[in-house]
């Protein structure tokens, strides 16, 4: 079976030494502990499958406060609309230098 797999052009390979995969989601994680990981090169991408025990955890959103005045710098200085930049620091959880770099950069 490996040579089929081999001469389809697929590479599989186990991947060694992984202690846990996260898989993270807006409001929570999912935890693969004890995994086993394997990867697939198929067409130039990679595939991972894992496997393991799974655990839910809930994430805590903390809500940054962010003011009308580095919503107002921002926009300024990245060159964009209120909400654009509003949604830029919310992204970057109120970093002004990072939400301008992060607009420059789109």
């Amino acid at each position: 079976m490996l040579q089929t797999v081999r001469r389809t052009g697929l590479s599989i390979e186990q991947v060694e030494g992984v202690e846990s995969v996260i898989i993270k989601f807006r409001d929570k994680e999912l935890v693969v502990k004890n995994p086993h990981v394997t990867s697939l090169k198929v067409g130039g991408q990679i595939v991972f499958q894992v496997t393991g025990e799974i655990e839910e955890r809930a994430l805590v959103v903390e809500e940054v406060s962010i003011s009308e005045e580095d919503v107002q710098l921002v926009a300024s200085q990245a060159g964009v609309s209120l909400e654009e930049a509003r949604k830029a620091l919310k992204a970057t959880k109120g970093d002004l230098a990072r939400a301008i770099m992060y607009l420059k950069s789109a």
